[in-house]
Parts: C-alpha cells; structure tokens; sequence
C-alpha cells in the first residue's frame, strides 16, 4: 500500500560511537530493575481505599472477547477529526477480540510513505488510532457514533533528538582529508567557541520505521481518583461514567535509536511497518518500569546514551540460553571481583618482605593506571566511572607506598618524593632479576609505543596534542599493559619459586578473566578487540604451568613475612609449653 501524505525522512547517518561498557555493569543493572520491578508489581493491583475515602471503584468499559474495528491514521496536525480523508486513512482493521491472545488478535502491515516538503523541513507526523466496537463508527459527526463504544489514542511517528555536537577533533599534522572539515571549522567565529552554552540547541527530526500498537490486557477495579501513580497518565477515562476505556500502549522497548531515520530532503519514501497485539499486563509494567530505571540512570551519569540500547541489542541478538548462563555468571564476577579486591588489598596490607616480588611493576601499573584515569576525564566519561578509576590510582599509589620506602624531602624549597628500595628488596636476587627484565621490556614497551602514536597521529583526529599524547598512552595500556606481568614471570623463573605470590588474589582474578572470555562471545565487537580478550588468559596459564614445575619451598618467607619451617616450629614451641605444666601436676 502505498500512501502519500506529509512526512518526511532520512537516510541513517553515521553517529559517533558509543563508548562499551563492560556487560557485567549493565546486566547488573538489569537485576537490579527486576528487583525494582518485583517491587512495583505488588502495588499494580487495586489498593484498598482509606476507611474515610469513598468505595466507588471504575472498571473497563469493554469485556474480554469483544471484536473491534481499528481504523489508523497518520497526519502533520496532533489534533486530527478528518475522519472521511481516505488519504489520511492507512490502515483499517475488523473484528480484532479485544484481549483473547490468538492469530487473529495480531494483525501487520508493512507499506512506504512518501513524505511532503513541510515535514523534510523538521515537520511533524503524528499517528492517530481509533478502535471502536464491530459496527460502530469512530467519527463523533456520524448519527451511528455512540461515546462509550469508540476510543483512540495520538502517538508522534516523528521524533526529535539532539545533533550530536561538532567533532572537535582535528588532524594535528594538517595535511590530511580532513584539512577540508578543519577549515570549515576555523572559519566559525571565535565567539561562538568560546561561550558554547549561547549556541542554540540544534534538533534533528527522525522517523519511526516501526510502530507496535498494544492493547493492554487489564480488567482491574481501582478506586475513583486513586488509580495507582504508575498507570493512571495511561488510563483513558470516560466522563459521563468514570470508568476506563482499554489502554492503548504504543509500545517502542525495542525500537533502537540506530533504527531510526534522519529526515532530510533527500528523502523521498519512508517504510513503516505497523503491528497491533494485545499486551499483558505484567510485560506492559515491566517495560514502562525498566524505560524508567534507565532515565534514572541516565539522570544520575551511571549510565552513558547508547548503553540501554546495546543492552537490548544483547536481549534481541543473543542466545537466549547464553543470555541466561551470562547473567548468573555476571552475579558470579562480581563476587570474583570483590574478593580478588579484599584479598590484594589484604595481601599488600600484611606484606613484610618484597622478595621474589616485582617493585617496577607496582610503580609502572600506578602510572598505567593514572594514564587511564586523565584519558576518561579528558573525554567527559561519566563521574561513576572517574570516581572508580580515581580510587584505583589511589590504591596503586598506596602499593607503592608497600612495595618501597617513600620519604619527603624537605631540603630544597619544593618537598619532593624520594622512593627507596626495601631492604628485603635489594639485597637478593629479586632487584636483579627484576631490572633486567623491566629492561628489555622498556625496550619493547617504547617501540610499540612509538610506532602506535606515530600510526595515531597521522590517520587519525585529535582535539590537541594533549590529547594525542594521553589516547597514545591510553591505546597502549589497552593493547600492551598485559607485558607488564612479565617481569614477573621472569623472577618466577630465575628464582625457580611461586611460594611468595598473593595466590589467592590471582585465583580469583583468574576467574573474572574466564568470564570476560564469555562476555567476549556476547557483546558485539570487532574481531581483533574479541582476540585481545585472551591474551590475560596466556600469562595466567604460565602462571599456573610455573605453580606446577616449581615445588614450595617452605624456608622460603612468604607474602606475611613468614616461613613454613618457623610455623613448624613455633606450633612445637607451643606443645612444649602446653606439656610443662602437665608434668608439674603430675610430679
């Protein structure tokens, strides 16, 4: 069917991407709007009014079973009452059973629409339904229309969204493609890009290729004016009786927002495809309960624009046995992840020795870590995740501060930070085997370093050197940082021992690597970033083939400052004085 009226469209544009969270983070979220949902269903039924507040309760004004006539139009206006424009009129449907959940309740039609000149120029297109009992009209001028068998409902199919701001990135070296954007860039008043906040808001229009009209599945008795807060805006209340007509849901949970379509004038068509099903009225709650945590989220910076539709990407694309295995596994990385926290901050607070243990790689994984933290304040990450990467600089810093001695020196006229090996450090084996590994691996280090920002400097776009400097170092903690579990390795080896490893710790972080392997095979992502997963799982299992040629060596000091043979004997000790009294009584 094809229909011709004002409306306008787009082809889909290129959007920047959005920034991928960790699955765990949002499928955690997920849980969490279940619970909140569980919560809200108990208040979804009637409530028993107060003993001073009147009984009257309204109920629907349709039964179960009952067929009716669906007539749908689309028009530019929101107030719509030209019911004879068979222009207007798209679609019309007879003898749907209201709630009875068979074939003939669900009823599709797909067809194009070709937009007017009004709506290519960021015009509106709203979709207007209307349902009445089989035989009744739902026109009010017509002398068969009856106030109580008709009902509809006016849903926008044009929605507008914010342009995404400029890119303000720019290729340094200037002697690229982009040469062209960047010009066009310069040539903007420099007012303008020094007081952003007086540029007005520029909106886009989209259109809506899919629209799905549900008839909510609810017969429930409220109290007059006392219908619970979260279905009384959607209940449609007749005057003259007070009760309600059936609920019209235009239902958009997934209509995903690289779905829609940009609305320019080069568009001359535009598909649409309609569904109109009943709905129950548990699912209805549910997904008007999780649209609502995820504004929620959203409000408070947990959760960044795009994440709730990647969320439901996964729900939509994945396997549904997956999905589920993924969410108990996600409850189980948590646990993971809070313990190997618990256990690395234990082992550090009670550590005495630092033999057998990499110093370097303590003061390399602060910096790693304090790279990460300016790269997601220099891109306006949200404040949840610079409040998590800030705490875990600080808890490196605090490594640092066990690993070696930090003294202030207060000599000059600026204190400085002096850093000094611990004795127990220094003066074995372990500060040898450790420089001449960090050696080498500076080596390497450096010249991936190098060539990557070489690469990044001249096909790609940065907002200044600034930036460039930090996403260089960035992209290298991302794609090299597992190197700098090497040296430890190398000690392992030299040293032919693992007894002074916080084992514990690793086990557990072991686990949270064999579940971002799942996730790996979940989230959408591009192959190379898929591989890239496995390569933690390469060092752990040298960590664990070394566990297993090396044998314990219990006179060896282990992670509290404590050897095997002095637990031995110091348990002896103990028997000894446990047994001189006995011998006193007996004597």
């Amino acid at each position: 069917m094809e229909v011709t009226a004002a409306a306008g469209g787009g082809a889909v544009e290129g959007r920047p991407q959005q920034q991928q969270q960790g699955l765990g983070q949002m499928v955690t979220g997920i849980i969490r709007v279940a619970v909140f949902w569980y919560f809200i269903s108990k208040f979804v039924g009637p409530k028993r009014p107060p003993p001073n507040q009147s009984t009257q309760q309204i109920s629907n004004l349709f039964h179960k079973g009952e067929t009716l006539d669906m007539w749908l139009y689309l028009s530019e206006k929101e107030k719509f009452n030209d019911f004879g424009s068979e222009r207007a009129l798209v679609w019309h449907e007879t003898y749907i059973p209201y709630a009875i959940w068979n074939a003939g309740s669900t009823r599709t039609l797909s067809f194009k629409y070709y937009p007017s000149e009004a709506v290519k120029n960021n015009g509106s297109v709203f979709a207007h339904v209307f349902f009445a009992r089989s035989g009744y009209p739902p026109d009010p001028k017509d002398p068969e229309y009856q106030p109580l068998a008709s009902f509809g409902w006016t849903h926008p199919v044009v929605t507008y969204l914010k342009k995404s701001k400029n890119d303000k990135r720019k290729s340094l070296l200037g002697n690229t493609e982009d040469s062209v954007v960047d010009k066009k860039t310069t040539e903007e008043p420099k007012d303008d890009q020094a007081d952003e906040k007086d540029i007005p808001v520029e909106w886009i229009s989209y259109w809506k290729p899919n629209i799905t009209i549900n008839l909510v599945d609810d017969f429930s008795r409220y109290p007059q004016n006392a219908a619970p807060p979260n279905i009384a805006p959607y209940l449609n209340i007749e005057p003259s009786s007070g009760n309600y007509f059936p609920t019209i849901f235009f239902n958009e949970f997934w209509l995903l927002r690289d779905k829609l379509i940009a609305i320019n004038e080069t568009i001359n068509e535009l598909p649409l495809n309609l569904e109109v099903t009943p709905i129950s009225m548990r699912k209805w709650q549910l997904f008007l309960q999780i649209d609502q945590s995820f504004q929620i989220h959203r409000s408070y910076g947990s959760m960044l624009e795009g994440e709730a539709d990647e969320l439901k990407r996964v729900f939509l694309e994945g396997n549904p046995y997956l999905l589920g295995v993924t969410m108990i596994v996600s409850v189980l990385h948590s646990i993971f992840d809070f313990l190997a926290f618990k256990n690395d901050i234990q082992f550090w607070n009670k550590n005495k020795s630092m033999e057998g243990l990499s110093a370097k790689s303590v003061v390399v994984n602060f910096f790693c870590q304090l790279i990460v933290f300016l790269y997601l304040l220099d891109n306006e990450t949200s404040w949840m995740i610079l409040a998590s990467s800030g705490i875990g600089c600080c808890i490196e810093f605090w490594k640092i501060g066990k690993a070696m001695h930090i003294e202030f020196d207060r000599s000059g006229t600026i204190p400085k930070l002096r850093f000094r090996d611990r004795d127990s450090y220094a003066k074995n084996k372990t500060k040898e085997y450790d420089d001449l590994a960090m050696k080498y691996l500076t080596y390497v280090l450096l010249f991936l370093a190098v060539c990557f920002s070489i690469y990044s400097l001249k096909y790609e776009r940065h907002k200044s050197w600034y930036s460039w400097i930090l996403s260089s170092l960035t992209s290298c903690v991302y794609m090299f940082g597992f190197i700098m579990m090497c040296p430890q390795l190398f000690i392992n080896y030299k040293l032919k021992s693992i007894a002074h490893l916080p084992w514990r710790q690793m086990t557990y972080k072991f686990l949270n690597t064999i579940i971002d392997d799942l996730f790996a095979f979940v989230i959408k992502m591009p192959i190379l970033h898929r591989l890239s997963v496995f390569r933690d799982d390469v060092i752990f299992l040298i960590y664990l083939y070394q566990r297993w040629i090396y044998p314990v060596d219990k006179k060896r000091v282990n992670e509290f400052g404590f050897g095997g043979e002095e637990d031995q004997s110091s348990s002896d000790q103990k028997q000894l004085i446990e047994q001189q009294p006995e011998e006193k009584k007996t004597n």
